[in-house]
């Protein structure tokens, strides 16, 4: 909000998140060394990753928009799991770093009644706040993730059991 014109340069790529703000808060760069660092997951259920938060409480301010990306260690591929929903905001992924002939299996839906998108690397998905989103790749990857709603509390999800998924 008040923020002026962004531009752009450089040889890379770009991916662009917006949400509305209520609030004006400073601009700034945050870098690697600067963002939060969460290492979750297990070797032995495939889900080893570590969580770096950009756009995090504990990092700056932002009135609703939470950002950051997900990397996994070698041979791990699952994410998310346990699958959950966040009802107070969507969140969108892009997956990257994936292998050009592997895929990531994309959950969403109701627990009670999911679906799966074949996604390959680059591409984005959006899930409302009504749907599970998790994930299950061929490959080790990364994604970027990206959440908007009424809130920035990071952990303001509803986990959904293992059994409830159907």
């Amino acid at each position: 909000m008040g923020s002026g014109p962004v531009t752009f340069g450089g040889n890379g790529r770009f991916y662009v998140l917006s949400a509305p703000a209520h609030q004006a808060y400073p601009t700034r760069l945050i870098t690697l060394a600067e963002a939060r660092r969460v290492e979750m997951g297990a070797r032995e259920t495939a889900n080893e990753r570590v969580i770096i938060q950009f756009l995090h409480p504990e990092v700056c301010q932002s009135c609703q928009l939470l950002m950051g990306y997900t990397q996994f260690a070698e041979g791990s591929v699952w994410n998310t799991m346990p699958a959950h929903l966040h009802d107070r905001r969507m969140e969108a992924y892009l997956y990257f770093q994936l292998p050009e002939n592997q895929r990531v299996f994309h959950l969403m839906g109701e627990p009670s009644q999911t679906r799966h998108i074949v996604m390959a690397n680059e591409e984005a998905v959006i899930s409302p706040p009504w749907s599970i989103h998790a994930g299950a790749g061929t490959a080790s990857y990364t994604f970027c993730w990206a959440m908007a709603g009424d809130n920035v509390d990071f952990t303001d999800m509803d986990m959904v059991a293992m059994e409830d998924l159907r």
